[in-house]
């Protein structure tokens, strides 16, 4: 059945459609009245309001809706049927919001005039079906006719229930049964009318649909499905229901239950599929049959992972042709039946693997069905044909996804370890072993796969959706550990070059002369060669370490993995063994532990043993090293499956069904070596003459130095060579040189990215002035480039001097619509717009007719040119009017179209003879080179000036005023008057001659020339002409002679225009024929993100009275039209997403039109479109057939449903986009409460809807096994349930925060041909890059800096990636997918929580691991807003990022590790570098060492130290980190703009903003790693227009940046304190500079970039807000907004899940705040000196003393301070008196001083937090004695303080 509303599909007994959904938030559904806002109209939203519980009511609404202004009488009784049809189905109204609708329901009815004939009704059924069905037949559209049935179908079910059967005559009965028959034939369609009566439709008259639909509907020959009947009676007993079917996809559906959404899906997506690429590159004549290269092309394509799957398993592929079988149609029986287990396998589709499964033995169903139709081992006979239409989801997809949940509920919400559950990937890969088939087929529920599912047991009083408990079953291949080992396990190599280069420059810095010459002398290069042990070392750590992380997962592997773990362990410990004890007899004269080693094992071994035992060593790494240079073989050899090849393999890597042979051709690789080659070189070197070397020297000193006294108590006072010192000093180096690497990344990634956008011929065309300058190349380029060539036309190999007028015409098409969309999205004015316009040809014009802004001021310089012109020649003038390109068009065009203009308003032949007569003098004498001598040119500027008034009168003047006429007569005849008195030099002349050729020779007539013109003559090419000159020539007329050097004024318009025009100078494949081109898919996934703003949106002021608009009005300047759409279209909304990507549609029916008019072209232009509206359909469907939007918007039904303004405006909005554009498809997850075995039950669906006449109309509608969402991350998850609804070959991924262009979509058909066959060599490209503008620069400063961030990122960055370093992935920008490759191998994101929180890097890294290649393109881009990048710490600890870690040859692995999870670990690297530094140094002072040494007259004389401690801070100012960001601006926009736009962001403190972005890093990335906790942080997409209150900035920025600052701070003032008697305050500045400046960043960055951050009311406004958050009270339901103690709760989050390990490393990391109280204590004045620990012990009793007495306080207010209030202040007055006795004695009799006060603050405040940090790390254990308020309270204290700072 059609229907509009989504009514019932036929007799399938499924629910309706567009059903709603219940609010999430649980809250009760209010009354219908009560959703209705007051401007929208109550009859149309009643319809879309009904309850889940009631859906099927719903289309009986429409229906009322429809038909109410027609016949309201009817309309109630329709209305009065779904009242009654609701009460029958929910009499009790227990369903959710059904009492509230069936009242409101009861209401309307009410209010409406009830009819009193009952057989009206009747009556109106039969007009209405001849009126508009019999009638409509052949010549309504298939949509409107699809409505017409639908009601019919609603108003005969109403019929019936109003009048008796036996009234209703025969002729409603004959309508109905015609309705009955035909309804099916006229149900909603998506794209392909499939079936579908009415008009036929353009897309369905194209020869490759026909022939698509031909193939996909041949049956011949397969068997009819049968079902054994289930009815007991003996008469029907073993009878057989045959089921009837016309295409091969129903007929699986069949035999195996595939529901009837899912068929019509994929039926679709399979025609389309087949037409596009059958077609390509074939001629349309005699088009009947599909070709079988396209059939089979498609077979590898979607079966190449099930192939390799196969292989891989060792198993027989059933992907099988018997001999004598129908090859197609047997082809595409499987690619069916896989779309079909695809198209409803909900989130098992996020496993391939699993997928492959399933279709491995449908396969061989479908084989046994159609060749032997019985089992191979039993013999027993196939059940052909399925029960019902949901038996796959049902036997096959719901078991799977229940394991998925079962799983999933062990993550606790992403609270519990990785270890603890199996996510997607766990249990896709338990497919990746032939153990899989133990679950048999028909699957088992009993299979191992199951069976833990089964066991899971209850806890008493648990719900049962709350955390599953029970059995356990184990990892799949890998463990996500939280661990930072993960980084040194997965990139062991890079570690190990990283620590033995270390090795090797320290042993030659030490020689005597430090000169790297001298490594081979003998002795420094014996010591070289100890780093094979420190070698073996680091391999025994690595197998250690494989050994235990891995430990969870081997259960799942198979024995010879395990063997390989422990034989590796096993080696890698003798060889640690076996090199030391080598290496011991190789020594002379040994000492300690290689004198240990030498006496145990005697003399038995031959000093030279040590090299023997290095050439095995290294053995398997020189077989590596030839590997690597053989990247093909070792390619073939790790992709093999023989079995040879896997054991020969088996060592060098664990056998993995992904990862393999992921080696780039020789090209490529020695592009990437040479690369990192330099790179490592000029690192290693700065390394050791600027961190190394330098101390060497110092660090010998300061290792002979001895008798040194400590001013602490030292435990090891008899410790030698101070190795504490050399530890403090070398820590930060050691540090710098392990994360410097990224810094010189930066700087190689700069040049060799800057080098590359060069040759690319990026940033030539910058400026409007180049775009001028080249502006007469640009047709001919797009022509070259964008449009293919029309049959029998040569490939151009360059661009031409000439310009082709046929270039112009089809360049000037696109570039006109180009102009005119910026104007609709107001980038420009109208007058800039008809600047920028190219005119229409003209025949009348004998030049081509070039953009206005082109010529713009040429006319008056030429004209002062020739006023000017000193010679004679008229040669030379015009040599000099043609110099300039420009100048000489404008010229004869001006001069052309005038005189056309005034010889068409001439109504007198005598008239109209003067003026040929001028213009015949005028041609002559230029072609007798006499124009200087017949005409004056100093007459020119009047009779410019006049022609100037004379067109400005005639084009602005009113025609119906009376002066009109005659002001143009007198201002023609002035005209005409300079030109023969004041030019011409023989003029009287020719006016003579025409006065005597006319007969009147009466002088006083002579003066009535040019009196007589026709302003109302038929003939209007006049005031064309006027209209074009007007846009052409008007304003180069007048005075303004610079006016159009700027045009466009806004900077976005001229970017836009410079980059599109620098684009077709560069490298891009030719485009094909739109018919030729590749298919593609859009999908944006949407949650609930802004549509359109609301205009109380837009007009809601903040506290400072600004609103959105204000804001806006003064960011953009530029004219409002229409004020919503206006705003919307300059935030991130989905209105502008929907908006660009529509542009692609646009952009396709252009280049269709000019494919047709290139056709028939004639040598004077192309054919117009206006008038060919049979052609406009053809490009229409031509577009439909290459273009799909799906916007995926999750909670659609639930916006539909709410009471909520905000949802319930989204949801018109996302209407009215569909509305808007008819091709928008909008995919949304329902959610229905059904009753299922007596229970109301939640039913979820996959939908897609298009806009229908007023409301949505639903297309598809597939059932799911259960919430999709509740799975995996949400993302992720929401594409994944649209995807089934995407078409085509290709797909791109649109975020809602991108945007797009129309000059950009024209380039589409471009880029997709990058995945064309042979174009790069033997291998395809799975995901093209794209380059992408962030559009969000102009908003704020902070913006503008994460513009240039990302901007840098975006282009220069993924460049460099692509090429040469090979390692680009998926960043979630506008890239486009391989949609076969992705679909068939995961999808193109994934989606297990937590670990997949940033989704869309790992469809990148999916892709590479399976063997695809990802490619950037930089001629095309997208707009898109910058975003927070989430989940990096997640990353390090998954099993992608290892495998690729372990996968790749060195250099790529390097690669792959600083442009991912190493660019992180280095930003933290960079903070723990800060850290070491100031912890050393604190080591040194407060123990006086650092006094000792620098007062040491060795070491004061060499200032050597000193260079040493300033050395590193050079490092920690990262200002090299920037480099790429002034590269790329210098080479897009100029190096001059790139130094200013830096020299700018400095002064807004942009180097504050990205310090403080490091301390974010590095907070979230360590934590992550530690104890988990990532989750998504939704940063708003809106427009801040307010001011941040303190409370909130604390909240956010309190644990990653103000404890740290303030924890740096006290670091920083001891160090200075403690150490100003002997050191040079200038060095202490020059060591901390770069820290203070850090620190400052940290603490008050979110301050300075506040708006009103330092506005005093603000400031008071702020304290008093936090004051109240930090007293209020937490508990249950209380948000983190409104107290500190639940903002306190949640911050510890982490700590309440997090491992031992974890708690472990948080209380070691606590300890070091207990240092500051150590040292400090033994330099107070009144420890008079003593360095004995009893000091230290006496100083902890003083802190418990003062912390008891605030208990004793603290429990005396509770407990005292309302019933005794007098003995509590008693005791706080003893307690007073008892603190002044105390410090009395202490300052009289001990010496305490002021200063030993302030020393103590310093001490003790450090020591109090650690408490406080492992208390919060203790929680359960202080919960339990009952101290947990004392910490709490401690908590608080601390926050107090921190807050006054």
């Amino acid at each position: 059945m059609a229907s509009t509303s989504g009514g019932g599909r036929g007799d399938d007994g499924r629910p309706p459609q567009m059903q709603p959904v219940r609010s999430l938030s649980r809250r009760m559904t209010r009354a219908g009245t009560m959703m209705i806002e007051p401007n929208e109209d109550e009859s149309i939203i009643d319809s879309e309001l009904v309850p889940s519980s009631l859906a099927a009511i719903a289309p009986i609404l429409r229906v009322a809706n429809d038909i109410e202004e027609d016949n309201p009488r009817v309309a109630y009784l329709c209305r009065f049927h779904a009242f009654e049809k609701a009460h029958k189905m929910d009499p009790t109204s227990s369903g959710r919001g059904v009492r509230q609708f069936k009242t409101y329901l009861l209401h309307k009815l009410q209010e409406e005039e009830p009819t009193s004939d009952p057989n009206e009704i009747q009556t109106y059924y039969q007009n209405f079906y001849v009126d508009n069905i019999k009638n409509g037949e052949g010549r309504k559209t298939p949509e409107e006719m699809a409505k017409l049935y639908q009601m019919a179908t609603v108003l005969y079910d109403v019929l019936k229930t109003v009048i008796h059967p036996a009234r209703i005559d025969e002729k409603t009965h004959m309508y109905a049964k015609e309705v009955e028959r035909k309804k099916d034939h006229y149900e909603p369609y998506n794209i392909l009318p499939v079936d579908v009566g009415g008009a036929k439709a353009e897309i369905m008259k194209l020869p490759e649909i026909k022939a698509a639909i031909r193939a996909v509907c041949n049956v011949q020959n397969l068997p009819q499905p049968r079902v054994h009947s289930a009815s007991t009676n003996p008469n029907e007993v073993e009878r057989e229901k045959a089921r009837t079917f016309n295409d091969i996809l129903e007929w699986l559906a069949l035999v195996f239950g595939f529901q009837r959404g899912n068929v019509a899906n994929q039926r679709e997506h399979l025609i389309l599929l087949l037409a596009n690429v059958d077609v390509r590159k074939r001629d349309l004549e005699n088009y009947e049959e599909v070709k079988p290269s396209t059939v089979n092309k498609l077979l590898e394509k979607y079966f190449k992972n099930y192939k390799s799957w196969c292989n891989y398993l060792r198993i027989e592929s059933f992907l099988r042709f018997p001999p004598g079988c129908n090859e197609q149609q047997l082809s595409l029986l499987y690619i069916g039946l896989y779309l079909l287990i695809w198209g409803e396998a909900s989130n098992v589709r996020f496993m391939p693997e699993c997928l492959c499964y399933i279709f491995h033995n449908m396969a061989n169903e479908v084989h046994g069905i159609l060749f032997s139709n019985a089992y191979p081992v039993t013999g027993d006979t196939y059940e052909a044909g399925a029960p019902d239409d949901e038996a796959f989801l049902r036997n096959v997809i719901t078991p799977i996804y229940q394991v998925l949940r079962k799983e999933v509920k062990r993550n606790k919400m992403g609270k519990a370890s990785h270890s603890k559950w199996r996510n997607y990937d766990d249990l896709n890969e338990y497919f990746w072993d032939k153990r899989c088939f133990r679950l048999d087929w028909p699957m088992k529920s009993e299979a191992d796969f199951f069976i833990h599912s089964d066991e899971i047991s209850q806890r008493p009083n648990e719900r049962h959706d709350q955390v599953s408990h029970g059995k356990r079953k184990p990892k799949t291949n890998f463990v996500e550990a939280r661990t930072f080992w993960n980084l040194y396990r997965t990139f062991d190599r890079m570690w190990m070059f990283l620590v033995l280069s270390l090795q090797i420059m320290i042993i030659v810095a030490w020689s005597q002369s430090g000169s790297i010459l001298n490594i081979f002398s003998e002795d420094v290069f014996k010591n070289v060669l100890t780093i094979f042990i420190t070698s073996a070392f680091l391999n025994f750590l690595q197998a250690t370490l494989d050994v235990i992380l891995s430990f969870g997962a081997w259960k799942s592997l198979k024995f010879t993995q395990i063997l390989r773990y422990i034989t590796k362990f096993l080696m890698a410990a003798m060889w640690a063994i076996i090199l030391p004890i080598t290496y011991s007899k190789s020594v002379q004269n040994p000492a300690g532990l290689i004198k240990f080693f030498d006496n145990w094992i005697g003399n038995w071994l031959h000093q030279s043993s040590y090299n023997y035992a290095i050439a095995l060593y290294v053995l398997p790494n020189i077989l590596a090293a030839v590997f690597f240079l053989l990247p093909p073989l070792r390619r073939i050899m790790e992709r093999s499956n023989m079995r040879i090849v896997t054991f020969i393999m088996w060592w060098a890597q664990p056998k993995l069904y992904v990862g393999r042979g992921m080696h780039e051709e020789m090209f490529a690789l020695f592009k990437y070596t040479f690369f990192w080659v330099m790179l490592l070189l000029s690192k290693l070197a700065f390394s050791y003459y600027v961190e190394i070397l330098p101390l060497v020297k110092p660090t010998k000193l300061i290792w002979d130095m001895d008798g040194i006294s400590y001013q602490w108590h030292e435990f090891f006072p008899n410790a030698t060579h101070n190795v504490g010192v050399i530890i403090s000093i070398w820590g930060p180096i050691v540090l710098v040189y392990f994360m410097d690497t990224q810094i010189w990344y930066a700087i190689f990634s700069t040049l060799f990215g800057g080098i590359s956008g060069a040759f690319s011929h990026l940033g030539e065309i910058r400026t409007l002035g180049m775009l001028r300058s080249r502006f007469r190349f640009i047709p001919s380029a797009f022509c070259s480039k964008l449009t293919p060539l029309p049959p029998g036309y040569p490939k151009r190999k360059h661009l031409e001097e000439t310009v082709d007028e046929r270039d112009i015409a089809r360049f000037s098409e696109m570039w006109n619509k180009f102009v005119h969309t910026m104007r609709d999205e107001d980038l420009i004015s109208d007058e800039e717009r008809n600047l920028l316009l190219v005119p229409s040809s003209s025949k009348d014009v004998t030049v081509l007719q070039w953009p206005p802004f082109l010529l713009a001021s040429k006319i008056p310089i030429a004209l002062d040119m020739a006023k000017d012109f000193k010679g004679k020649e008229d040669t030379d003038l015009f040599k000099k009017i043609k110099s300039e390109y420009y100048m000489h068009y404008a010229v004869v065009e001006a001069y052309e179209s005038v005189r056309d203009v005034i010889y068409g308003l001439l109504e007198d032949e005598p008239d109209k003879r003067i003026i040929r007569e001028i213009c015949y003098e005028i041609d002559v004498s230029i072609q007798q080179h006499k124009f200087l001598s017949k005409f004056r040119m100093t007459g020119m500027p009047l009779l410019s000036d006049k022609l100037a008034k004379f067109l400005d009168i005639l084009l602005n003047g009113n025609e119906g005023d009376e002066t009109y006429k005659s002001q143009i007569i007198n201002v023609l005849q002035d005209i005409i008057e300079i030109i023969t008195q004041d030019i011409m030099v023989d003029g009287h002349e020719i006016l003579k001659r025409v006065h005597f050729q006319s007969g009147d020779i009466n002088t006083g007539k002579k003066e009535q020339r040019f009196e007589k013109i026709n302003l109302h003559n038929q003939d209007t090419s006049w005031r064309e002409k006027v209209d074009n000159l007007f846009l052409s020539d008007t304003f180069l007329l007048v005075t303004f002679k610079e006016s159009a050097i700027n045009i466009p004024q806004n900077l976005e318009a001229r970017r836009r225009m410079t980059f599109f025009a620098n684009s077709l100078f560069m490298n891009m494949p030719d485009a094909p024929r739109v018919r030729d081109m590749l298919s593609f898919s859009v999908l944006t996934p949407y949650y609930e993100e802004a549509v359109l703003y609301s205009e109380d949106e837009l007009n809601e002021e903040n506290e400072d009275g600004i609103s959105i608009l204000f804001y806006l009005q003064r960011i953009y300047p530029e004219k409002t039209d229409q004020l919503r759409e206006w705003v919307s279209f300059r935030g991130q909304t989905l209105s502008r997403t929907v908006r660009g990507m529509m542009y692609y549609r646009m952009a396709l029916e252009i280049q269709c039109f000019q494919e047709y008019t290139g056709e028939i072209a004639t040598d004077d232009g192309y054919l117009s479109s206006a008038s060919n509206e049979e052609f406009m359909n053809r490009a229409r469907a031509l577009a439909d057939l290459k273009f799909t939007y799906v916007v995926s918007c999750q909670i659609y039904g639930n916006q539909k449903k709410s009471s909520k303004g905000s949802d319930r405006n989204r949801y018109n909005n996302i209407l009215q986009l569909m509305l808007k554009y008819p091709s928008l498809r909008v995919a949304y997850i329902d959610e229905r409460e059904e009753i299922i075995n007596d229970k109301s039950q939640k039913v979820f669906y996959s939908v897609l809807l298009k806009g229908g006449n007023k409301l949505d109309e639903e297309i598809y509608r597939i059932k799911l096994p259960g919430k999709p969402t509740e799975i995996g991350e949400g993302k992720p998850e929401n594409q994944n349930h649209a995807i089934v609804f995407t078409r085509g070959e290709a797909l791109q991924t649109i975020d809602m925060n991108q945007d797009n262009y129309f000059e950009e979509s024209f380039k589409m058909r471009n880029v997709l041909q990058e995945f064309d066959e042979g174009r790069r060599g033997k291998r395809n490209p799975t995901i093209l890059g794209l380059r992408e503008h962030i559009f969000t620069g102009s908003v704020s400063s902070l913006a503008w800096f994460m513009s240039n961030q990302e901007t840098s990122f975006v282009t220069i960055g993924q460049r460099v990636l692509a090429n040469p370093l090979r390692v680009r992935f998926h960043y979630g920008h506008p890239d486009i997918f391989d949609r076969i490759f992705h679909i068939t191998r995961g999808g193109i994101s994934k989606a297990s929580k937590i670990i997949n929180l940033s989704e869309d890097i790992f469809a990148g890294y999916n892709s590479t691991l399976r063997g695809g290649y990802i490619t950037h393109h930089e001629y095309i881009q997208a707009g898109k807003g910058p975003k927070v990048a989430n989940g990096n710490g997640e990353q390090t600890l998954s099993r992608d990022v290892y495998r690729l870690g372990r996968r790749f040859d060195f250099f790529r692995m390097l690669s792959f590790y600083f442009t991912t999870v190493g660019f992180y670990f280095s930003s933290m690297i960079t903070v723990i570098t800060v850290y070491v530094f100031l912890y050393g140094r604190l080591y040194l002072v407060l123990s006086g060492l650092e006094k000792e040494i620098l007062q040491s007259a060795t070491v004061h004389q060499s200032k050597a130290l000193e260079q040493a401690l300033a050395a590193q801070t050079v490092f920690q100012l990262g200002f090299l980190m920037v480099l790429p960001m002034v590269m790329e601006i210098g080479l897009e926009k100029g190096f001059r703009t790139a130094l200013g736009d830096f020299i700018i962001m400095q002064l807004q403190l942009a180097s504050v903003f990205f310090t403080f972005q490091l301390g974010t890093k590095a907070h979230y990335f360590g934590r992550t790693i530690l104890h988990g906790g990532s989750k998504y942080r939704a940063t708003g997409r809106g427009f801040v227009v307010f001011h941040a209150k303190f409370a909130e900035n604390y909240r956010l920025y309190s644990r990653s940046h103000f404890v740290k600052g303030l924890e740096l701070v006290i670091l920083l003032v001891v160090y200075q304190v403690y150490g100003h008697s002997y050191r040079s305050s200038s060095l202490y500045l020059y060591i901390t500079f770069s820290m203070w400046f850090l620190v400052s960043s940290w603490l008050f960055a979110p301050f300075i970039f506040n708006p009103s951050g330092f506005e005093w009311q603000k400031t008071v406004d702020d304290w008093t807000n936090w004051k109240r958050w930090m007293g209020n009270r937490g508990g249950i339901g209380i948000v983190v907004e409104k107290s500190w103690e639940s903002w306190w709760e949640s911050e510890q989050e982490h700590l309440k899940h997090t491992s031992l390990r974890g708690r472990v490393l948080e209380i070691l990391l606590a300890l070091r705040f207990l240092l500051y109280q150590y040292g400090i204590v033994y330099h107070l004045n009144v420890a008079h000196g003593d360095t004995r620990f009893l000091v230290y012990g006496l100083s902890w009793g003083v802190l418990l003393a003062v912390l008891l007495v605030l208990k004793m306080v603290s429990m005396g207010r509770r407990k005292f301070g309302t019933d005794f209030q007098v003995m509590f202040r008693i005791l706080k007055a003893l307690l007073f008196l008892g603190f002044l006795s105390v410090m009395t004695v202490l300052f009289v009799v001990c010496g305490l001083t002021i200063s030993d006060l302030c020393a103590s603050f310093l001490a003790f405040l450090p020591t109090g937090w650690a408490i406080l940090l492992i208390g919060q790390t203790l929680r359960g254990v202080l919960k339990g004695i009952g101290i947990w308020d004392s910490i709490k309270e401690l908590g608080r204290a601390y926050e107090y303080i921190m807050g006054l700072i």
